[in-house]
């Protein structure tokens, strides 16, 4: 196909591009397309190289993109041609405004960085961390932004090694004199990448605030915007030196919560106030531009400069299991025979696996793997003294992990095995308080702590 057919029907496939000429409309005509099944009216927008053939997506008047499937009753009226719409981004041509502090944006990847194709359902990367600087104009008054691109990934495929890179990225940025980073990251794995940079930064001295999006940034409805606003208000004004997480806190989504990296999760899968402190408050909010916190527990920025550490090394041979009834003890010999380091167990109640699975735990333990329980309920505790069964495991050598969440302490377990080789340490290290990820106590109902900071949540 020659640039120029390239040019104007770009990323169209040769029966769309038949239909398209047919009428002589292009990528950028404004149409009013008429087939048996649907009637509308918008402009023409490029493809993406996977989206099938023989369907146009159009950008309607409210905003909306819409796929249409072309066929031989479509009609198409050519109202207009419209400038091609680009989005580009010189950062030369942005002057730093020495009173706004450096922030440093880092993309991994994710729908916040991503736009939806409408007829496949599928969110596809689309621009660069740079462009959202120019998608979203207001983080000039804000902060001096400097943007890398670490990953070109979507969250599910982000793996324990990237953790490690990225945290040595970080921890050359931050030494280096940036006020604060931001990471660009998919909402579905992003705890775990929060959890997994908790441990792997030490002396820390800035905020590490990953922050993503439900919904892409082409949608009217995407939080994309108000989130990186959020992320760059803390990341480069918040007194903090902690790893968290920031998302919209309310179905209003007028504000977003501040949750530490190593007790928050995604608790649903679409809305956009999805993220939820677990067994704790969030540590604060942002409005507005304005920071509250609802707790002073939490570590602040030096006062003395010191040097932030990233670890060495990760340990990615670590598997999570859910327990459930009838799991065999096979799941656990074959981690034990591929050559698994640790095992993080997410057991029912108060810490429960079947007894089928005993003698297998057991074979784990003492070919020198760390099988650390936790628990599947969300909030509450494990309880490995109450019923003869949590006794036995705790005397075959498996590790209560007290009310860490089950993929924090697999990032944690990660970190452990990554830098550290003796059994007596690494135990240790399993059940102490390291960032935040082990509470002294949370209350019966864990939303009772989260409705407690309603009365907080007013304007600032």
């Amino acid at each position: 196909m020659s640039n120029s057919i390239n040019n104007e029907f770009e990323g169209y496939k040769p029966k769309s591009i038949k239909i398209l000429k047919k009428f002589g409309a292009k990528t950028w005509s404004k149409i009013r397309i008429k087939t048996e099944k649907i009637s509308s009216e918008g402009i023409i927008l490029p493809r993406n190289q996977f989206a099938p053939d023989e369907f146009v997506e159009i950008k309607l008047k409210n905003g909306y993109n819409i796929g249409i499937q072309l066929d031989s009753t479509t009609e198409i009226e050519v109202l207009s041609q419209e400038p091609k719409m680009e989005v580009k981004f010189d950062p030369s041509e942005i002057k730093k405004n020495k009173k706004l502090p450096n922030i440093a944006l880092l993309g991994t990847g994710g729908t916040i960085s991503s736009r939806l194709d409408y007829v496949t359902g599928a969110v596809i990367p689309a621009f660069e961390p740079s462009e959202l600087f120019t998608a979203v104009p207001e983080l000039a008054d804000v902060c001096n932004l400097e943007t890398d691109v670490v990953f070109k990934i979507f969250s599910e495929n982000m793996k324990p090694k990237y953790w490690l890179e990225l945290a040595k990225n970080i921890a050359k940025k931050v030494n280096a004199g940036i006020d604060g980073i931001m990471i660009a990251h998919g909402t579905d794995t992003i705890t775990y990448s929060s959890a997994a940079l908790s441990f792997l930064l030490s002396d820390l001295k800035v905020p590490v605030v990953l922050v993503g999006s439900q919904r892409s940034s082409d949608r009217p409805s995407s939080d994309a915007a108000m989130n990186l606003l959020n992320a760059a208000t803390i990341a480069g004004n918040a007194n903090l030196a902690e790893v968290v997480i920031t998302m919209l806190g309310s179905s209003a989504h007028d504000y977003g919560f501040i949750h530490r990296g190593t007790r928050v999760r995604k608790m649903h899968s679409s809305t956009r106030h999805a993220f939820r402190s677990i067994g704790s408050s969030p540590l604060g909010m942002v409005r507005e531009g304005n920071i509250k916190f609802f707790t002073q527990d939490y570590k602040k920025r030096p006062k003395k400069d010191v040097e932030t550490i990233a670890a060495k090394n990760i340990e990615e041979k670590v598997g999570l299991i859910y327990g459930y009834p009838g799991l065999s003890s096979e799941l656990i010999d074959f981690y034990v025979d591929k050559g698994y380091k640790g095992l993080v167990l997410a057991g029912t109640g108060l810490g429960h696996f079947p007894l089928d699975t005993f003698d297998s735990l057991k074979r784990a333990v003492d070919e020198g793997l760390p099988v650390v329980m936790t628990v599947q309920t969300i909030w509450g505790y494990t309880g490995m003294d109450v019923y003869e069964p949590g006794r036995k495991m705790q005397s075959i050598g498996v590790i209560p992990g007290q009310n860490m969440i089950p993929e924090v302490a697999f990032a944690k377990l990660c970190w452990i095995l990554g830098n550290y080789d003796d059994p007596k340490e690494i135990k240790k290290l399993i059940t102490t308080n390291i960032a935040g990820e082990i509470t002294a106590r949370e209350p019966m109902n864990g939303y009772q702590i989260f409705q407690g900071v309603e009365d907080q949540i007013k304007p600032l």
